[in-house]
């Protein structure tokens, strides 16, 4: 099964789930929970209230609309997010799906509650061989690094 669903904290808060643009789209255009603004320079992580269920072999890519540089001067922070299918409901944060993003420009950037700030694309992915990796998730956002 493959799903976004909205978190606990947001579940009345008007969140939007993910959608594709059209028929062809192969990203699903995601919203930020709140609104904002990101001064220059500055790197802030932008809530969706959204977590998403999918397959143990795929993960969820975030990548940037093509629009947010252009438009906003804005950019994701880490290029392209990777989300792993065991971050659904893990013990830190649910699984909430934050989008960090960086002001490259000279001017603050407001962010409005609603507007698409990313997109999602789904992707299987191989192991190799000899790979006996089992250790379980223990947190949330960038705790595979831990």
């Amino acid at each position: 099964m493959r799903k976004f669903e909205i978190i606990r904290a947001y579940q009345d808060q008007n969140i939007n789930l993910p959608k594709r643009a059209s028929a062809h789209s192969a990203g699903y255009d995601i919203e930020s929970a709140v609104s904002l603004e990101i001064l220059p320079g500055e790197i802030v992580k932008i809530p969706t209230g959204l977590k998403v269920l999918m397959p143990e072999n795929e993960a969820l890519f975030i990548y940037p609309r093509s629009s947010l540089g252009i438009k906003k001067g804005l950019i994701t922070s880490n290029a392209v997010g990777v989300v792993d299918s065991d971050y659904y409901n893990n013990d830190d944060n649910e699984g909430h799906l934050m989008i960090p993003l960086y002001n490259f420009g000279k001017e603050k950037v407001q962010v409005l509650k609603g507007e698409r700030i990313a997109q999602g694309i789904f992707q299987a992915f191989f192991k190799t061989d000899d790979d006996n990796e089992t250790k379980e998730r223990k947190g949330g956002f960038g705790s595979t690094g831990k």
